[in-house]
């Protein structure tokens, strides 16, 4: 049995692995609202996991992710990386990815660090801070648009 006949299989994971790796820090600061006071209930279910899964799925998936990339390389060739719109979506997903981890992760988390604060101005600190996470989140959302586009289109350059 060649690698080839498991392709769309490894595609499928491939893409499921990618996708997973950003969602948390696409979706994350949209789940977030400032607490009024200590005792107002936790985040919800969903932002629970969105945090766990940032937090403690990012190695596992993006492990996966690697070695299904290398495993897909190994099926189809490396004529692949002559292709421009690979190319181009490979160079967005990792703007994309650096942009989850150094510049999305320390913000959502200074946010979860700053929630419980009561008074008006930090209060005013942290809606500001959160917009300004929501929207690092459009430019990845948008990113993985393109990404989702180029892979699509597969345009000629």
């Amino acid at each position: 049995m060649s690698l080839a006949q498991f392709l769309p299989v490894l595609l499928a994971v491939h893409i499921v692995l990618a996708i997973s790796l950003l969602v948390p820090s696409v979706l994350l600061p949209f789940t977030m609202r400032p607490r009024a006071s200590v005792t107002q209930p936790a985040p919800g279910r969903i932002a629970r996991g969105l945090r766990w899964l940032q937090r403690h799925g990012t190695l596992v998936i993006g492990g996966g992710l690697a070695l299904t990339g290398l495993a897909l390389v190994a099926a189809l060739g490396t004529q692949l990386f002559s292709q421009p719109w690979l190319l181009l979506a490979l160079v967005l997903y990792t703007a994309n990815l650096l942009l989850a981890f150094f510049v999305q992760r320390p913000g959502v988390a200074r946010l979860l660090r700053r929630a419980g604060e009561t008074s008006d101005a930090a209060r005013a600190r942290w809606t500001d801070w959160a917009r300004r996470q929501r929207y690092v989140s459009y430019v990845m959302a948008g990113l993985v648009g393109a990404i989702a586009f180029l892979m699509m289109a597969k345009p000629d350059f």
